[in-house]
């Protein structure tokens, strides 16, 4: 395997899949010029009736990808950042999301809208929000977020190759990350999560760019004598509950880390399924790590101090071992 940045790792996946399907186009706001580095050397290699730029206008952007995919294309919208989706919004929760059940199957819609999501890079309050709860609620979508390269890879190949429309996030500030990639073709299957760490004391979910700090809490409880069970679920729509409950099952612990708001974020969501499912093995209440209910601050200090990280989840770690010990 190579060793490769998780950017590079996107733009071979991207490469590849336009090899090997010449139905699949792909546009968006400076694709050319690839500002992000994910679409680099595309437009050179395919030209402008495969790879093209868009006026920066998302409700039209949205709007071309539920058209051209209805008409038999095979799409990968990049909509640059996370907030953008909301202004094109309207084709993505009442076209995307809902064509192929209203048609009754008769209109597929093979969308990958690419977007980087989340903080971290003092873009400010504009550029840097979470993004996959509001994704996740609409019934139709689907929503990835790998955490490294060689996930990245993977699942931008099976996401590409879906029949439905599937938003792949990549986290803010981790395009530059690197891992080791495997040279061969190969898809990672949408709704399979990963035990990145396996534990016995503490399971700690982390989404997507939380998965990082996630592994260097336990890290730093490695050497308190606390074994953390690291779970990455990788897809959150289709979401693989058995790997999450079989890990809460086993440690009786459950700390849950999202970069989205606290108020319905996908911790929330995580959590109930947890308590509703694995209420009888749960040993103490469950925790959530999120971000406070307000704008990312564009200030470095100030954007650190609202996203989740390594010692503000190792505090909740410690303080669901503590439950009932005083007692």
């Amino acid at each position: 395997m190579a060793r490769k940045r998780l950017i590079q790792a996107m733009n071979e996946a991207l490469f590849e899949e336009m090899e090997r399907d010449p139905a699949i186009i792909l546009f968006g706001e400076d694709v050319k010029a690839s500002l992000f580095g994910d679409t680099k050397g595309l437009w050179k290699r395919f030209g402008p009736d495969r790879v093209r730029d868009t006026p920066i206008c998302e409700a039209l952007i949205s709007g071309m990808a539920v058209g051209a995919a209805a008409a038999g294309r095979r799409v990968i919208c990049h909509m640059m950042f996370g907030n953008f989706v909301y202004t094109g919004m309207d084709a993505i929760a009442n076209q995307a999301a809902k064509l192929r059940y209203m048609t009754n199957g008769q209109i597929k819609l093979p969308i990958t809208f690419l977007a980087v999501s989340g903080g971290g890079r003092s873009a400010a309050a504009q550029h840097s929000d979470a993004i996959h709860p509001v994704l996740a609620n609409l019934g139709g979508i689907k929503v990835v977020m790998p955490s490294s390269p060689a996930d990245a890879k993977g699942l931008l190949k099976a996401a590409i190759r879906d029949d439905d429309p599937v938003f792949f996030l990549q986290a803010a500030g981790r395009g530059g990350e690197p891992g080791e990639v495997p040279e061969e073709d190969y898809v990672i299957p949408l709704g399979e999560a990963a035990v990145v760490r396996p534990g016995r004391e503490v399971t700690v979910v982390a989404i997507g760019s939380m998965v990082r700090p996630a592994l260097r809490c336990a890290d730093i409880l490695a050497r308190e004598g606390i074994e953390v069970e690291v779970v990455d679920p990788r897809t959150l729509v289709p979401l693989d509950r058995e790997t999450i409950l079989g890990s809460v099952r086993k440690t009786g612990r459950l700390v849950v880390v999202d970069e989205a708001r606290d108020t319905c974020s996908f911790a929330s969501h995580i959590a109930a399924l947890a308590a509703e499912q694995a209420f009888d093995a749960l040993r103490a209440p469950i925790r959530r790590v999120t971000v406070p209910d307000c704008a990312i601050p564009f200030a470095p200090v100030l954007e650190r101090a609202v996203l989740p990280d390594a010692e503000r989840i190792a505090q909740a770690v410690r303080d669901t071992l503590a439950f009932g010990r005083s007692a």
